[in-house]
């Protein structure tokens, strides 16, 4: 993705934002591109510091920062017009998997839109992939996907396998599993659109329909997608025709459509649509509203897609950590995130890194405790686990970037072996272990 922006670049962007996306595209590494943008921050326009934030936010999804992520680039759609929001004396929340799930009976194409620097949008269409290929869905298509003719064999993603999205582990994970359940894997993207959105879309729907259809007319397809891609009409993407709408142009079929992005937590503690949804209907799982006389879920805009997913609150700033604070009369302390003020001299306590519960993944991964001491005094450092048997360059099983010395926090992993690394930015090595992650 970063480059196919720099590819756009000259017609869309100014000198500065040419120099940082090229040299972005020169570092593979999530954390050295974080740590560029914020060096380079100062010196941008304000405009140029939008899309740095909006660069610094895929990074750390990346480095498993996902609050952080969210919190740096609080990315909002643009409210549906004329919402009347849904009233619970005639609506009821259920579970998103089995609503989705129901609706997907018959059904030959079903899509699921993310936000790309928010990953718990991908923990959704992760945990429906079982689900669809029990349906008999037969084939996967990945938005983030490039053209990676041993991936079948080899069984996971690594980082030539596609855009940098794949490096984050929630996108590795849907790439193993659709390996794993038995589902044709098929890229899409049209690369060479050159900033063209209606290009890039009808290019999208043209490579669905012949990597998918036209070799196989009896297909059902699953696709991942970013955004407004799923739309089956003219409206988020401005004039242009949305892959979906003309996909099923195309195919003849009407697509089934699934919105995770307009009700996703972008802001903490907010007061708009998404906070009185969840009030209104608080869950700890993604869910569905479905009409309690006629059982139809939920759409906010039904001409677009046919669902809404409304997602379940994940922000806190104890992702943050400690903050360390220069107090005239106190002296230098740090505020935890527990509320504890201790003076720095005195500091001997982690700085517990909250990270969000979704992570789980409804208890499929079990937490395992990291802390700086693996980074053997080298801040900032990256931890992540590998699976046993896949090489340094797959996407890992999981991640997490320290920023801040002295501080603690969790991976979350499956039951099974993994090589545990903790690296600069650069790929030093700083420590390494094996570690095993029991079974229930």
């Amino acid at each position: 993705m970063l480059l196919a922006a720099a590819s756009a670049s000259a017609q869309s962007y100014d000198q500065a934002a040419v120099r940082m996306f090229h040299a972005l595209s020169e570092r593979p590494d999530p954390l050295d591109r974080y740590l560029y943008l914020q060096k380079l921050n100062p010196q941008l326009s304000p405009a140029n510091q939008g899309l740095a934030a909006q660069m610094s936010a895929f990074a750390l999804a990346e480095l498993g920062q996902y609050s952080r992520a969210v919190l740096v680039f609080p990315l909002k759609m643009d409210p549906v017009p004329g919402l009347e929001l849904p009233d619970p004396r005639d609506w009821r929340a259920e579970s998103a998997l089995d609503v989705i799930a129901r609706q997907a009976v018959g059904r030959r194409i079903v899509m699921v839109n993310e936000v790309h620097h928010n990953a718990q949008s991908r923990a959704l269409t992760l945990q429906l992939l079982p689900r669809l290929r029990a349906l008999g869905f037969t084939h996967l298509a990945i938005e983030a996907l490039g053209d990676d003719p041993d991936l079948t064999k080899r069984g996971y993603p690594v980082r030539s396998s596609g855009t940098e999205y794949l490096q984050e582990p929630l996108y590795g994970e849907i790439v193993r599993a659709g390996l794993r359940l038995g589902f044709v894997l098929v890229s899409y993207d049209a690369d060479a659109a050159g900033g063209n959105t209606e290009a890039r879309e009808t290019g999208q729907a043209r490579n669905l329909y012949d990597r998918v259809f036209a070799k196989n007319p009896e297909a059902r397809l699953v696709v991942a997608a970013g955004y407004a891609h799923v739309d089956k009409a003219v409206g988020r993407l401005g004039r242009a025709r949305p892959m979906a709408m003309t996909l099923a142009r195309l195919t003849g079929l009407d697509p089934l459509s699934i919105d995770q992005a307009q009700f996703l937590e972008a802001e903490w503690n907010a007061d708009d649509d998404y906070h009185q949804l969840t009030a209104r209907f608080p869950s700890d799982d993604p869910e569905v509203l479905v009409d309690k006389a006629s059982g139809r879920p939920w759409s906010a805009a039904p001409k677009l897609y046919d669902i809404s997913v409304i997602s379940p609150r994940s922000l806190t700033l104890k992702a943050l950590g400690a903050e360390e604070v220069d107090d005239p009369v106190h002296g230098r302390y740090r505020v935890l995130s527990n509320g504890v003020q201790m003076a720095t001299q005195a500091f001997v306590a982690f700085n517990d890194m909250q990270r969000p519960a979704w992570l789980s993944l409804d208890g499929q991964r079990r937490p395992y405790s990291i802390d700086t001491r693996l980074c053997r005094e080298q801040i900032p450092c990256v931890v992540d686990a590998h699976y046993i048997g896949e090489s340094d360059q797959a996407t890992p099983a999981d991640i997490f970037a320290f920023l801040k010395p002295t501080s603690s926090t969790k991976l979350y992993l499956r039951p099974g072996r993994y090589r545990l690394r903790a690296r600069t930015d650069q790929g030093r090595t700083l420590s390494q272990s094996v570690v095993e992650i029991p079974g229930a």
